[in-house]
């Protein structure tokens, strides 16, 4: 007979796998609530949660309910750190120290202040946490890294564009803790305070420079940059296309990979020294000095890194095998792992907003799930290659959630970048950083020869980017699809002998398919995207599709069209785009457009100033017009007067007027035209089925005339306009005349993007405002 199971291989570790996963599914289920509870309740779960936490049986549900709470508390502090709504946009005297690297650009140098004390008309405001500002036309020398400064700053609440697919500053801004975001204003008692003493960034910005002086080509210098103290200031958009383009992201900011490598030098030094002194070990054991040497060069290399979230949780896994040699106790690879986690989520729970998070513990879960150890050098390269394809596989999914896009040839790639960065160009950047640091003059041609790797490495990957496959893009992914796609990854790589593994590339499918079916003939779809102050519609029929305007691109080359419009189309699974509409030339409408036309080189262009366009277009005039499916587009504006010259009509009046016309609804969009020429349009739209109707110009007070809001009885007006803009748009005399007209007035600038249905066979309607379809508990 055998032994009766024990009580205690019945019971749940306190420091166990199953106990991290339920504290991680805690910490979920608050970021899947629209608002968070209350502090007492708060209180309640967390005191319930401790006190069965000690009953072995009950840990399970003990740890989902502390991770709830635990977290719950740390979003409402944070969410409380933020600037009171009521002082938006004033004025505060601020003291601080600038954290992180400052990041200079053609319009502007950004950076983010840690805020110890803030002023408001000369009394003490409470406001702590870090500000991401802004310094316009030239900050003076001395801003840099951990730098103290008195400040004249405009703040506001941190708040973003709300679009599908597109990145979440909001989600950001609650992990990151900003409490305010603004810009520098001129002011006398702007001034310099000093330093911060023992300030890493001070370290890393000293390295950066090191760097820069020392390899001669700039984009081999960045790149040494971000590979040695993760600094990514001279990397463009380009630089990270090809990066996606070949699923590197990871290695070209320090990865968790990295820290390992940085945790042998130690473990190599360690025994180098026993080596040369083997007296050493009859005082202490080998074994016993090499974990402690191994986990203070991953902690200080992660501090150079930035502390981001792979280095973490590396610089954590290998202090859970520190102490258990100290122990004497063995610990295996996921026990470490679920320490690594309990330890992250119990100091910071608001790091699961964060992708890395993800990405670098579902990565090396997989790793561990999957990958068997090799023995001697060809089982080292099996489990190289093999890690590969198995972390493009199971991170598929998660990618796709996180961005919208995944590289079929990242497998490939990372085969080729992961060897040569991690154990070649890494290595010598390590020993640069040693030579900065000790002797300058010898870090010099270790610098030099791995920036010439760098160079070739990068010339290769860019030739990959140009790949088939290298740029994957996909719909929305929804939660289901997602978790069906990560199951199938598991299923695919399950030990051999496990039947059917083939089948869970089928649980990948799903991640094909758009969440809602495409119009039928006769009806179409407008979403009006959230592009801040400016403007892009998109219109889709059954088997077409068209983009008014593409939002604007500023000279810090941030693009509106690379960051809102393409995202968003696609994010709706749009795969052909047959018409791109500028309608003028202004840089709100047109700056993002040729983003989109670089994207779908294939689209017919027009504009309605085609000889100040960005790109080419094709003039758009009156009386142009074709039909999609049984949808009618017609152009009513400009018409054949208002293209004699550049006297005949304003830019704003040069406008293309676009009228679609489903069989059961109609939408006009217009541009900016102003009350100069709405009699005009007002009369060429005449009577119809129910029209939405984009509001000219933003809702500024030189548009919407009474007159034009009369004649076309909109039953839906929309507003394309910025949060807090600095034109007041919309006027609020207009908003008051659609009200008058008993016309709903909806704004992007409160509601994120807008998406209306005009069915082919009921009236037009509201399917969705991305504010309140994407509900967080960190929305503004």
């Amino acid at each position: 007979m055998g032994k009766e199971p024990t009580a205690r291989t019945l019971h749940t570790p306190l420091l166990g796998i199953a106990s991290a996963i339920a504290l991680l599914f805690g910490v979920l289920a608050v970021h899947a609530l629209p608002g968070l509870p209350p502090h007492w309740l708060d209180a309640l779960l967390g005191a319930v949660g401790c006190a069965a936490l000690w009953h072995p049986r009950l840990r399970i549900p003990a740890c989902v309910l502390i991770g709830f709470a635990w977290c719950a508390f740390r979003a409402d502090v944070a969410l409380d750190e933020r600037l009171p709504r009521e002082l938006e946009g004033r004025d505060f005297t601020v003291t601080g120290v600038v954290d992180q690297l400052p990041v200079e650009r053609s319009d502007a140098t950004r950076f983010v202040l840690r805020i110890e004390h803030a002023e408001l008309d000369g009394a003490e405001v409470p406001l702590r946490g870090r500000a991401r500002l802004s310094w316009y036309d030239g900050a003076p020398d001395g801003l840099d890294a951990c730098s103290r400064w008195q400040l004249r700053l405009r703040l506001k609440r941190p708040r973003g564009l709300v679009n599908r697919g597109g990145f979440d500053s909001e989600r950001q801004a609650l992990e990151r803790g900003i409490a305010a975001v603004g810009y520098v204003r001129d002011a006398d008692s702007n001034q310099r305070l000093g330093e911060r003493r023992f300030c890493v960034d001070r370290l890393r910005e000293r390295i950066s420079h090191g760097i820069a002086e020392r390899v001669a080509d700039p984009h081999d210098a960045a790149l040494l940059q971000a590979f040695a103290v993760g600094d990514t200031r001279g990397l463009d958009q380009g630089d990270w296309e090809v990066a996606r383009a070949n699923g590197i992201p990871h290695l070209i900011a320090i990865s968790g990979f990295h820290v390992g490598v940085a945790a042998a030098f130690g473990a190599l030094a360690i025994q180098l020294l026993w080596w040369l002194w083997p007296r050493l070990g009859l005082h202490i054991a080998f074994p016993i000095a090499q974990a402690p040497a191994a986990f203070a060069t991953a902690a200080l290399y992660g501090l150079l890194a930035g502390g981001s979230l792979p280095t973490v949780r590396t610089v954590a896994m290998i202090g859970v095998v520190t102490l258990t040699r100290f122990g004497r106790r063995a610990s295996g690879g996921p026990h470490a792992l679920a320490l690594a986690l309990l330890a992250i989520l119990v100091a910071d729970p608001l790091a699961t907003l964060a992708p890395g998070f993800w990405l670098s513990f579902v990565g090396v879960a997989f790793l561990m799930l999957c990958l068997t150890r090799g023995h001697g050098f060809f089982g080292f390269l099996r489990e190289l290659s093999v890690g590969q394809l198995v972390m493009t596989v199971s991170l598929l999914p998660l990618t796709v959630w996180f961005f919208g896009e995944a590289s079929l040839v990242g497998a490939l790639s990372n085969l080729i970048a992961v060897p040569l960065i991690s154990f070649v160009i890494v290595p010598l950047c390590l020993l640069g950083i040693l030579g900065l640091l000790t002797v300058p003059v010898l870090a010099m041609p270790v610098l030099i020869g791995a920036g010439w790797l760098a160079h070739a490495q990068w010339w290769l990957l860019e030739q990959m980017a140009t790949w088939p496959g290298a740029h994957w893009y996909l719909p929305e992914v929804t939660p289901w699809a997602l978790l069906l796609a990560t199951f199938g990854a598991a299923w695919m790589f399950l030990p051999r002998g496990v039947p059917l593994r083939g089948l869970g590339t089928l649980l990948f499918l799903p991640l094909l398919l758009p969440d809602r079916p495409l119009p039928p003939p006769g009806a179409f779809e407008m979403t009006m995207i959230d592009v801040g102050q400016g403007s892009s519609a998109f219109v889709r029929t059954h088997d077409h599709s068209l983009l008014f305007d593409a939002g604007a691109r500023y000279p810090s080359d941030f693009d509106l069209g690379e960051a809102a419009v393409l995202p968003t189309l696609r994010s709706l699974g749009v795969r052909k785009l047959d018409v791109l509409m500028v309608s003028h030339n202004d840089n709100d409408h047109a700056g993002g457009a040729a983003a989109v036309a670089k994207a779908w080189p294939e689209a017919r262009r027009y504009g309605g100033e085609p000889d100040r366009m960005p790109l080419t277009t094709m003039q758009c005039r009156e009386g142009q017009g074709w039909e999609w499916d049984g949808v009618r587009f017609s152009v009513l504006n400009p018409a054949a007067t208002a293209l004699g010259g550049a006297s005949s009509a304003s830019g704003n009046d040069r406008s293309c007027v676009l009228l679609v016309e489903g069989a059961a609804g109609r939408l006009l969009l217009t541009g900016d035209i102003s009350k100069r020429v709405e009699p005009g349009i007002a009369a060429k739209v005449g009577e119809g089925p129910p029209l939405v109707l984009a509001v000219p110009h933003h809702g500024s007070r030189t548009s919407s005339g009474d007159a034009f809001v009369a004649v076309l009885r909109p039953v839906l007006a929309l507003v394309s306009a910025g949060w807090r803009n600095r034109f007041g748009h919309p006027n609020p005399q207009v908003v008051q005349r659609y009200a008058t007209a008993g016309v709903p007035l909806l704004n992007t600038a409160d509601a994120g993007a807008l998406a209306v249905l005009f069915p082919n066979d009921a009236p037009p309607r509201l399917v969705s405002a991305e504010r309140e379809r994407q509900r967080r508990h960190w929305r503004e």
